[in-house]
């Protein structure tokens, strides 16, 4: 970790995190901080030594930020996350950054906290695995550091609600709004390619990314902060056996986040997205619309990393996806060509945070490798889907 710790320090150097970081607003940021949980400083120090703790999980190999890495977007760069004794998830890991803008966390919005989501990977079978809450602040409770910590940070000795508090603190430090697209949409024309300006275009245009990916001053982020099946999960899996053994299965527990958590992240209802947490027919394999932020750097992409680079997303999304009952209406196939996805591609690397440049450059190179090699593919499959007469 301590490689992790020394790049987190070089992109987030030492500053007031009682006062609104770079980007957000001050009216915003009185909105978003809880009152139960003002920021100090030393309740984010406490956080950020506790997300980078291996010791909150079961047998002491797993972080947060094992799975939210510094080095790879705070994300993990795998299809699924991988937890205590090398367990294997259902869900791609979404990146931690700037997630203080989100309305709902995790892909089906079960937690409408930062503070309720970070108490469930802790408890998670697959991910953290402590069987209990008090079994987890017991792993730090014995630490005379860590009670110091907790003192200064909250007034009393560790326990768990505090732990979670704390992290959050944290995570609301993790801000990265500043891209050359914003320089681009201030003004500056030149600092963004004309591929990009074009694919800036289409994105508003033909490509109708901004029916979902809403991306202004008001709402930075690049999402409608909405539930959608874009028809990913339709690919693999039968919805209608799998939604009636949810319904049962959560008949049987609370229902709440907790009991949706060890489903969707041990079971294949983890298919059946945001249906999981309000039993809505109509959210059946719908899932939230991932922020657009630093996208370049999180790759695989979707909600189970089941596509590769974001070529492979645009032709998902030109195709108009896998069809299925519970589609929404706004997917149709975008007769888009090949020179406007990479147009579309290259703007959407102009989302990444200048910090994150060199990252940003690689990950580019690799990705345009993959689509070059995969082009023909897809050229083919293009051809054939438009050779083919609409039913």
């Amino acid at each position: 970790m301590t490689q992790q710790l020394d790049r987190l320090a070089q992109l987030l150097p030492e500053r007031d995190v009682t006062r609104p970081p770079h980007g957000i607003d001050a009216a915003l940021w009185s909105a978003i901080v809880p009152e139960d949980n003002q920021m100090t400083p030393a309740r984010v120090a406490l956080g950020r030594r506790l997300y980078f703790d291996p010791r909150l999980s079961a047998d002491g190999s797993v972080a947060c930020a094992t799975c939210h890495d510094v080095s790879r977007g705070f994300a993990d760069g795998r299809p699924v996350s991988a937890g205590i004794h090398g367990q294997l998830g259902r869900r791609n890991a979404p990146t931690t950054m700037n997630a203080l803008l989100l309305q709902a966390l995790f892909l089906d919005g079960r937690a409408p906290t930062l503070e309720v989501q970070a108490k469930l990977p802790i408890v998670n079978p697959v991910e953290m695995g402590q069987p209990t809450p008090e079994a987890a602040a017991a792993a730090v409770a014995a630490d005379p550091e860590y009670q110091r910590r907790f003192r200064e940070a909250y007034g009393r000795q560790p326990n768990y609600d505090d732990i979670c508090r704390a992290i959050a603190s944290f995570e609301r430090t993790l801000v990265f709004l500043d891209a050359p697209f914003d320089a681009f949409a201030a003004g500056a024309q030149e600092a963004i390619s004309a591929s990009a300006r074009q694919g800036w275009a289409l994105f508003n245009g033909k490509g109708r990314c901004v029916a979902c990916h809403h991306l202004n001053l008001a709402n930075p982020l690049g999402t409608d902060h909405r539930f959608h099946n874009i028809g990913v999960a339709a690919r693999h899996r039968d919805f209608e056996p799998l939604a009636q053994t949810a319904l049962r299965e959560l008949g049987r527990e609370d229902g709440g986040p907790g009991a949706v958590d060890q489903l969707a992240l041990t079971t294949d209802l983890s298919e059946l997205g945001r249906f999981m947490v309000t039993k809505d027919r109509g959210d059946i394999g719908a899932f939230k619309t991932s922020p657009l932020r630093n996208v370049g750097l999180t790759a695989p992409y979707m909600h189970d990393g089941s596509m590769e680079t974001l070529w492979d997303v645009m032709d998902h999304y030109d195709k108009g996806g896998e069809e299925n009952r519970y589609l929404d209406g706004a997917m149709e196939p975008l007769a888009l060509t090949e020179p406007e996805i990479d147009a579309l591609v290259a703007f959407m690397f102009t989302l990444t945070d200048t910090r994150f440049a060199a990252e940003n450059e690689h990950a580019f190179a690799a990705q345009r490798a993959t689509a070059d090699r995969q082009r023909p593919f897809r050229d083919d499959a293009r051809a054939m889907r438009r050779s083919t007469p609409a039913e």
